[in-house]
């Protein structure tokens, strides 16, 4: 499997990518709103798009599906529930559904509500998982729940299926939020070293050559994974004066999403 990150350089700081079958030269665009950008990066790599997956239905992910579709005739992909949101789509995707790229390359669907009720991410069959999550799971943060998403529902995805990928996966979010969210890290839980010497490393980098996290580092510096830190909760109780002595962890991820709305 042969992954391209290509940074946007827009107002949203969105990735897309492109994933590679080195054998047929067949490619998968996920996200591709840059579609000029994504054909050009095809086109000099010698591959074909013959698929485009929309991790979700909101515009900075699909806006580039009609130009992809008309340059390259790519069947388009997404979420089953987002037929009525995602113009052409071509095959609605559920929980388990495998998507398969020339010979070589396999990519299975999860069904991971939150940022929206209609959202899929994707992990690849390879030895070392990857985890393709657009606007579920960013480097050091979680998505927002403000256009058709809910934070319950964002939890359970986080908890139930994220937190339980092999710790080796790597990390390709959607979007390059990576020096904000560390910062919120930081603001809630200011004795992480981790996030602190990470955030010194990554304050200036080349977005066109960005940090690819693991699983197991975000489990260090993405307070949304870190539900049972003292220092989280005891920073939490300053905003929230009222929580429980010994708050459940559902109740600390819905309160972090709270105060990340407004910071």
């Amino acid at each position: 499997m042969i992954v391209e990150q290509i940074w946007t350089a827009n107002a949203y700081r969105n990735f897309n990518y492109l994933i590679a079958c080195g054998e047929t030269g067949e490619a998968l665009a996920i996200d591709p709103l840059d579609h000029e950008r994504c054909l050009a990066a095809a086109k000099a790599r010698g591959w074909r798009i013959t698929q485009v997956l929309n991790t979700h239905e909101h515009f900075d992910h699909t806006g580039g599906n009609a130009a992809v579709v008309a340059a390259t005739g790519a069947k388009v992909l997404a979420h089953a529930n987002a037929r009525d949101s995602i113009p052409g789509l071509d095959r609605g995707l559920v929980a388990g559904d495998v998507i398969k790229v020339g010979r070589t390359v396999e990519l299975e669907a999860l069904d991971t509500p939150g940022h929206t009720m209609a959202h899929v991410c994707l992990v690849s069959h390879t030895d070392q998982p990857a985890l393709f999550c657009g606007d579920t799971l960013f480097n050091a943060g979680a998505g927002n729940c403000h256009h058709g998403g809910h934070p319950e529902q964002l939890y359970d995805t986080f908890v139930r299926q994220l937190a339980n990928l092999p710790e080796s996966t790597l990390i390709y979010p959607g979007h390059d939020y990576i020096n904000n969210n560390l910062g919120f890290t930081l603001a809630r839980e200011p004795d992480n070293a981790r996030a602190k010497a990470l955030l010194d490393e990554v304050r200036d980098q080349d977005p066109n050559a960005p940090l690819v996290s693991t699983l197991a580092l975000e489990k260090e510096i993405n307070t949304f994974f870190r539900l049972r830190s003292p220092s989280v909760i005891a920073a939490l109780r300053e905003a929230f004066p009222n929580l429980p002595e010994n708050p459940d962890p559902k109740t600390v991820f819905l309160k972090l999403r709270e105060l990340r709305n407004s910071w």
